[in-house]
């Protein structure tokens, strides 16, 4: 296994993506691909939440400890937030969780964030495409369920 939880893996493997999106814009434009039929990879799966800013970082967290070998998070633009400025407290937050993200031994490859509009659609399903091939070309992601299940024998082993 190398670096980061990445591992050689077959032709075979199809990432499982988590999309963490704002129902105002994004997920909008997620609904207007889909509505045009534009032809998309389909190993996204959206949670619809009213706005980036209250994207808590655990949940990204949560979404590899679950299984995902990569998430989006996709908002609003900048100043057009139907919250003010939900869109500028996610922009911040996730600037400092990468770093995080570099501690814990997750890639900084396998989350993408975006700006995506009620009317872009084709630029959701280039979103989608491009997060879906590069987190294909870097393999499953493992190194967390091999942290988590570490800290879980220790728990159950009595280890201090």
């Amino acid at each position: 296994m190398s670096d980061n939880g990445n591992k050689q893996h077959d032709n075979s493997f199809e990432p499982r993506i988590t999309a963490f999106v704002c129902t105002w814009c994004t997920y909008t434009g997620a609904d207007l691909a889909g509505t045009s039929r534009l032809q998309m990879e389909s190993n996204v799966r959206i949670i619809r939440l009213p706005c980036t800013g209250r994207i808590d970082p655990l949940f990204i967290i949560k979404a590899f400890e679950r299984g995902a070998d990569g998430v989006i998070v996709s908002g609003c633009h900048p100043a057009d937030c139907h919250y003010t400025a939900g869109n500028y407290h996610a922009r911040r937050r996730f600037t400092v969780f990468r770093e995080l993200m570099d501690f814990i031994g997750i890639d900084a490859r396998r989350l993408t964030f975006s700006w995506v509009s009620a009317s872009e659609g084709t630029k959701w399903k280039e979103i989608v495409d491009e997060t879906t091939d590069r987190v294909r070309a870097l393999g499953p992601f493992t190194a967390y369920h091999n942290l988590a299940g570490g800290a879980e024998e220790a728990m159950a082993g009595g280890v201090q």
